[in-house]
C-alpha cells in the first residue's frame, strides 16, 4: 500500500482502501500522493498518482470512477467509469459492478465507504457538512437499497477527515447543523463551537440500520502524513477506494 498511513480492509469480499499523502510524484505544496485533478496540481502528476495508488491496491486504474464533488445530495448509479467530459456534479456513486472501484476525494471532509458484498452493490460519498446535513449518506443508502442491498448486511467504513476538536465554526452554524443532526454537535478542545462531521454521518447510519461500521481514528487536520484543506488551504486531496471482487 502506499504510504505509511494509508489503510486498507476487505470484509467478505468488499474492499475498502483510504490513501495518506506519500508515495506519489506531486510538488509541494501538493506533495506528494494528490489525487485531485481541480487543485491547482499538473495534470501529468494527478494521472502518474492515480495509476500508482491504483496499481498499489491491485486495481485497474481504468476501471476507477471519480466524481464532481460539489458538496450536495446527489447519487449516480454508475456502470463503468465516465468519459473525460462525462463526469457528473454528484457527491456520492452507487454501483453493482463487480471489479469497478468507486473513488472519493477529500481533505477534511468525510469519506463514506459502503458495500454489501452478499447483494454485490457498493457505494462511495462525499460528506462534508452541507453534504452531511442535506443527507447525502442516507441517500446513498437509499439508492443501494433499491438495488437490492439490506442496511443490516452493509459495511460501512469513514476514512480520514478533521474531528469534532478541531472543527472550529460559528455557533449559529453549530446550531443550524446540530437542528438537523443533533450527533454533530461538537466543541474545540479549546473550548468553542464546533461541528462533527463523522459523528453526523455514523448516527445517520445507525439510524438506518447500518451496523457494522468502523471510524478512521485520523484527524485530518492534526495529521502531517493527510491532506488539511483547513490547515493549508493550497493542498493535495486524499482518496478513498471502495470495490467488490
Amino acid at each position: 500500500m502506499i504510504g505509511q498511513r494509508s489503510a486498507a480492509s476487505t470484509v467478505s469480499g468488499a474492499h475498502f482502501a483510504f490513501t495518506d499523502r506519500w508515495g506519489g510524484v506531486s510538488a509541494v505544496p501538493y506533495e506528494e500522493l494528490n489525487l485531485g485533478g481541480a487543485v491547482g496540481d499538473a495534470l501529468d502528476a494527478v494521472r502518474a498518482n492515480r495509476e500508482l495508488a491504483a496499481k498499489a491496491l491491485g486495481i485497474d486504474p481504468g476501471r476507477v470512477v471519480w466524481m464532481n464533488q460539489v458538496h450536495g445530495p446527489d447519487v449516480a448509479v454508475v456502470e463503468a467509469p465516465w468519459g473525460a467530459s462525462e463526469i457528473p456534479a454528484v457527491d456520492a456513486v452507487v454501483t453493482t459492478r463487480r471489479g469497478l472501484a468507486l473513488a472519493v476525494l477529500t481533505a477534511d471532509c468525510t469519506p463514506v465507504l459502503l458495500a454489501d458484498p452478499v447483494a454485490g452493490v457498493a457505494a462511495a460519498a462525499h460528506a462534508g457538512r452541507p453534504g452531511m446535513v442535506a443527507g447525502v449518506v442516507p441517500a446513498a443508502v437509499r439508492a443501494m437499497v433499491e438495488l437490492g442491498a439490506d442496511p443490516a448486511r452493509i459495511v460501512a467504513r469513514t476514512g480520514p477527515a478533521v474531528c469534532g476538536r478541531c472543527y472550529e465554526v460559528p455557533d449559529a452554524m453549530r446550531a443550524e447543523v446540530a437542528a438537523v443532526e443533533p450527533a454533530a454537535y461538537a466543541e474545540t478542545s479549546w473550548g468553542t463551537p464546533a461541528v462533527d462531521v463523522t459523528a453526523g454521518v455514523h448516527a445517520q447510519l445507525e439510524r438506518l440500520g447500518v451496523r457494522d461500521r468502523e471510524r478512521s481514528p485520523v484527524c485530518t487536520l492534526e495529521s502531517g502524513d493527510h491532506f488539511s484543506y483547513r490547515r493549508d488551504r493550497t493542498t493535495g486531496r486524499l482518496a478513498g477506494y471502495v470495490w467488490l471482487d
